[in-house]
Parts: C-alpha cells; structure tokens; sequence
C-alpha cells in the first residue's frame, strides 16, 4: 500500500464503523449519515481521531451496552473489509470512489 492508501482506508473503515454505530444508537437518516461522516473524516483530524473514546462516550451516554472489546471487534472486522475493498482491481469503482472522497476531504 502507498501511503495515501492507510488514510483511504482508514477513512473507510470509520465510516462503516459510524454506521454500524449510528444504528446502535438508534440514528437514521441525515442524523445517521452525519455521524459516520464525521467519525470517517476524523481520520483528517488528529484532534478528532480517537474513534473508541467518541463511540464508547456516545455509547455510555445513550446507554448501548456494547464493551470496548466488543467494538475494538467491529473495528478490526471493518479495517479488514475496507483493506478487502481496497485491494481489488485498479478500475473498480468503489476503489475509484473512495480515492475521490479522500482527496475532496484531505483538500479542504
């Protein structure tokens, strides 16, 4: 992998955490799409890319019984799905996509 492609990854695997998130804490629609943008562009964002501490916090305060081991676990399954999606063929789309978001975001 370049080094581009940690941060692409990265951001990946926080924006399926966010959504996996978002649903626990019982989130939908724009509320839902806000909060797994926001944990995805905290990659971005040393200040803000502490993504267990902002879960288990969200967690705790809405009271979803989830333990930090367990989300560690969704976060490894999702680094390891995004590093799957990332690793397919130079023309795939969603690779394609992904490559775009991150510049848009790492240009702002």
């Amino acid at each position: 992998m370049t080094n581009f492609d940690d941060p692409v990854r990265m951001f990946v695997r926080n924006k399926l955490l966010g959504e996996w998130a978002a649903d626990k804490l019982g989130l939908v629609g724009q509320e839902a799409d806000e909060y797994s943008e926001a944990l995805a562009q905290a990659v971005f964002a040393p200040e803000r890319s502490d993504v267990l501490s902002k879960i288990r916090k969200d967690f705790d305060a809405a009271g979803v019984a989830q333990t930090d081991e367990q989300i560690m676990q969704v976060m490894t399954a999702f680094l390891i799905k995004a590093g799957k999606a990332m690793s397919g063929a130079q023309g795939d789309s969603l690779r394609g996509a992904e490559v775009m978001l991150a510049r848009k975001l790492i240009l702002r």
